[in-house]
């Protein structure tokens, strides 16, 4: 999608910029067949063009070095951080179904390459292939031939960058986690060559399923995707402890994501809930698909108004990817939760999700808790335990939903009287709820207020409610919160 826009507006970047280091990548479907005009290009560079046997219904298609000058006259502006995906499949041919065999090619990636730095472009990271692990999705390519491309790609990049203050990471492969694939990869790409590993996750299946509200609100069903997270960590620990993973591109629903469901507030519990796990399974780097397009872009594709999911999070969870609806919620997550992930201890039901990290920039520990339930209200304490856990003590209260605006506001003009005459003896509490009480609207309201942008198209204020230390925390039905403890003694968060 950034490749074809036009113009990105002053209103897309003021929404980049909201993050100070926002992590993009260009990649994806049509990677592997992007022909890049520089250099002693072997082939004509036209456009893509619907082709009935191409690659997912594509011809090749050009990415001109004008629309990568514009591209990095964006990134600069904006202080984004840039993963760039390149196109693994080129000098290759299909061999049989979905396998591709033969040599890459690499010398359009090299001009490429070579281009960006005389242009003193600032790639964070070079991505290499989409989708071509295990069986692959369209096409697939053998892990020992990708592993000795790896190493191939390795050493132009350190060629190229030789002298340089910074050389870029090496990721990939970019596609769904196959557990001998990667093991493969890493095996034969060795020591200090792949940097990360990379790998794509839609665990809410297809975005036309009906039951894709269910399933989002389905304790059972997100814990599904914990085995990925576990065994890609110990994949990586036995085979290569010099990388680390990343998800590579994450939507949630596959095929554009649900439409009136992907890009409303009944996402936000999965994709906060993905930055919980995936955080705490050793996730370096999350990339949320998308930043604009499908129905699960963070800014809208017309108006690049900010859909609830960009309020929420960081795009890396120490850098996150694809953000701005996920960035209400992504953006809370960014200002709020550090780089070191707490153990939490609950008695609750499953239906309450909760994790925690050191504050980020500050001391103390911010907790994330979230209400999968349409019926439950918990009524929490949370205390601090051995062995840096902290250990919820939860009251369930079935309840029949009542306004949480109203409720909101009365808990805060109370809390700030109280804290006022010590500055511990408060936490600050970001509650998110849907606008109306209807899951699928696309405002996201904080503390009883809705978050919508100021009349100058600048991204609102994300103020928290005061509220004193001592008293429980109040998690209303099918609600999510942010809690910042300012005073809580963790010693790994020292």
């Amino acid at each position: 999608m950034l490749l074809s826009l036009f113009v990105v507006t002053n209103l897309c970047s003021s929404h980049c910029i909201a993050f100070n280091r926002l992590r993009i990548r260009i990649g994806g479907s049509l990677q592997d067949q992007v022909l890049y005009n520089v250099g002693n290009l072997k082939s004509p560079c036209h456009p893509f063009r619907k082709m009935k046997h191409g690659l997912f219904g594509f011809s090749k298609g050009c990415l001109q070095m004008k629309r990568w000058d514009e591209l990095n006259h964006f990134f600069n502006a904006t202080s984004v951080m840039l993963t760039f995906g390149l196109n693994a499949l080129y000098g290759r041919h299909k061999i049989k179904g979905s396998l591709w065999g033969g040599e890459w090619d690499s010398s359009n990636a090299q001009d490429f390459i070579k281009y960006s730095i005389s242009k003193g472009y600032q790639i964070d990271s070079w991505e290499y292939g989409n989708e071509l692990s295990g069986n692959g999705v369209g096409a697939h390519v053998h892990a020992d031939r990708y592993g000795k491309d790896l190493i191939h790609l390795k050493k132009i990049i350190k060629e190229l960058y030789r002298g340089s203050q910074f050389e870029p990471s090496l990721v990939a492969p970019g596609g769904f986690f196959n557990q001998q694939w990667f093991t493969k990869l890493l095996q034969v790409s060795g020591s200090n060559v792949l940097d990360a590993i990379s790998h794509h996750i839609y665990n809410l299946g297809a975005g036309s399923d009906p039951k894709l509200v269910s399933k989002i609100l389905d304790p059972n069903h997100l814990n599904k995707v914990a085995n990925t997270f576990i065994n890609l960590a110990r994949t990586v620990q036995t085979h290569g402890p010099w990388s680390s993973a990343w998800v590579g591109e994450s939507g949630g629903a596959y095929n554009s994501g649900g439409p009136h469901v992907s890009d409303t507030f009944v996402n936000s519990f999965w994709y906060l809930d993905q930055l919980g796990m995936a955080s705490k399974y050793h996730t370096k780097v999350y990339c949320r698909q998308t930043l604009i397009g499908g129905n699960y872009g963070l800014l809208n594709a017309t108006t690049y108004v900010p859909n609830p999911d960009y309020y929420r999070q960081e795009i890396d969870i120490s850098n996150l990817f694809y953000v701005l609806m996920v960035l209400n919620s992504a953006l809370l997550w960014h200002r709020l939760m550090g780089k070191v992930v707490l153990a939490v201890g609950s008695d609750a039901s499953p239906f309450l999700r909760s994790y925690a990290h050191c504050s980020k920039g500050r001391i103390g520990v911010t907790l994330l808790v979230i209400n999968l339930s349409d019926q439950a209200k918990f009524i929490t304490d949370v205390q601090n335990s051995m062995n840096n856990n902290i250990r919820l003590a939860t009251e369930q209260q079935n309840i029949s939903r009542k306004s949480f605006s109203r409720s909101l506001k009365n808990t805060a003009s109370g809390a700030e009287i109280e804290a006022s005459s010590d500055e511990y003896s408060y936490r600050e509490e970001y509650h998110l709820t849907s606008k109306n009480g209807y899951l699928q609207t696309q405002t996201m309201v904080l503390n009883g207020i809705p978050l919508e942008l100021t009349s100058t198209g600048n991204i609102p204020r994300l103020d928290p409610i005061r509220v004193n230390v001592k008293s429980p925390i109040s998690i209303t039905p099918l609600s999510i919160a942010f809690v910042v403890f300012p005073d809580f003694v963790a010693p790994a968060c020292r």
